[in-house]
């Protein structure tokens, strides 16, 4: 009896266990796109309040259209997710009615076990009390043994007590995660439709606009080439600047200081802050499309963030300002973290000068408000290892 008991209390906690250890990871797997959930709707938050400031919500604009893009790519991030987040559900669900079928046969096996037990005992005890089957013995030996039966006995019996309780409480808590899922599926399936429903506005909203920019193509073009060419003759300048700044710097040693600040903003890789708060990523970095000319490609040596009207810009390292100049009524200042450097273009007024040192999260300058380009604040971003340019996204916090 007694090994018996073990190999059945053994072979049950196992199988619950293994069901828990499931079960959890099916629970972190669903709080995960919850929460990439949360972190795409502030997105949307912060991309509908920027297209709220822009100058008239009626007239097309390029910034509206690259505004609108951002808006369509994460709400179908965002579908997509909750899709996952269904699917995640679904799994977890179908995994609790799995563990609780188990849970419900080892709980009838127990109280089927338990009920032949009372049987047994009942039929004893009124056969000869516990009292007189011991007195009873004939000898000290069998005495010992019959008090180690009773013993072992009694302990059987409250271990089957314990183990019916214990799995009927895993059962009503199974029961309640699996409530709750329902109704997290159902809240999230509503969800969806309303996303799906606001797509589709914006989808049509966006197709509209390009229409209507289209018909301006010409005069569109032309300001496009101009402004191509501010930014490319300001990439040059920021280039220039940091191949003197490197060359001056190749003949000396890094002081320990200079390696340490290095190293230190190297670990720091993919954990930098925004250099502007609630700013939106309208402009990847690399060769991308234009978004009103299919046949147009854009080299983006940095990215490109668009913010509120008087946001202020921080550094996002430890650093000392290399550089601090104006192109085109705004300032670039470039800010040397050893032998990395952080670039931040599109300034109206800095608030530090060439030489200073300083802290990451400084405010550092305050984004240039352009009333003729539909009241766009936008930052341009860049990351620098000694001449060698590289992706800003891969740099800064997962936002």
């Amino acid at each position: 009896m007694r090994f018996h008991f073990q190999l059945c209390s053994k072979i049950l906690f196992l199988c619950v266990g293994m069901l828990c250890a499931i079960n959890g990871w099916g629970a972190d797997n669903v709080k995960d796109l919850q929460r990439e959930q949360r972190n795409l709707q502030k997105q949307l938050e912060k991309t509908n309040k920027l297209l709220k400031n822009t100058k008239s919500n009626e007239k097309a604009t390029l910034n509206k259209l690259q505004l609108l893009n951002k808006d369509i790519s994460v709400r179908k991030k965002l579908i997509t997710t909750m899709n996952n987040e269904i699917e995640a559900l679904d799994v977890e669900m179908n995994t609790i009615n799995k563990k609780q079928a188990v849970l419900q046969h080892n709980l009838d096996s127990v109280r089927r076990d338990y009920a032949k037990l009372i049987r047994i005992s009942h039929h004893t005890r009124m056969q000869l009390s516990p009292l007189l089957f011991v007195l009873s013995s004939n000898s000290f030996l069998q005495f010992y043994r019959r008090m180690r039966y009773l013993k072992q006995f009694a302990l059987y019996e409250q271990t089957r007590i314990e183990q019916i309780e214990s799995i009927k409480a895993e059962l009503a808590i199974q029961n309640q995660i699996l409530q709750e899922d329902k109704r997290s599926r159902k809240t999230t399936l509503q969800q969806k439709k309303r996303e799906q429903e606001n797509l589709t506005r914006s989808e049509k909203k966006h197709q509209s606009m390009l229409k209507e920019l289209q018909k301006q193509s010409k005069k569109l073009a032309s300001q496009q080439q101009k402004q191509q060419k501010q930014i490319e003759a300001l990439n040059k300048k920021i280039e220039t600047l940091i191949a003197k700044q490197v060359t001056a710097t190749a003949k000396e040693t890094l002081s320990s200081e200079h390696q340490k600040l290095a190293k230190d903003f190297v670990s720091n890789k993919g954990k930098l802050p925004m250099p502007v708060a609630n700013g939106v990523i309208i402009g990847q970095f690399g060769i991308h499309k234009h978004p009103l000319y299919p046949t147009v490609t854009l080299n983006n040596r940095g990215i490109f963030i668009q913010a509120p009207a008087n946001s202020e810009v921080c550094s996002v390292f430890d650093g000392e300002v290399t550089s601090c100049f104006i192109v085109n009524k705004v300032y670039a200042i470039i800010v040397q973290h050893g032998n990395y450097r952080t670039v931040y273009t599109g300034i109206s007024k800095p608030y530090i000068k060439t030489k200073d040192k300083v802290k990451a999260r400084q405010k550092i300058g305050k984004i240039y408000f352009d009333a003729e380009a539909d009241n766009k604040c936008e930052l341009q971003f860049q990351v620098w290892k000694d001449r060698e340019i590289q992706n800003p996204s891969i740099w800064l916090a997962k936002q």
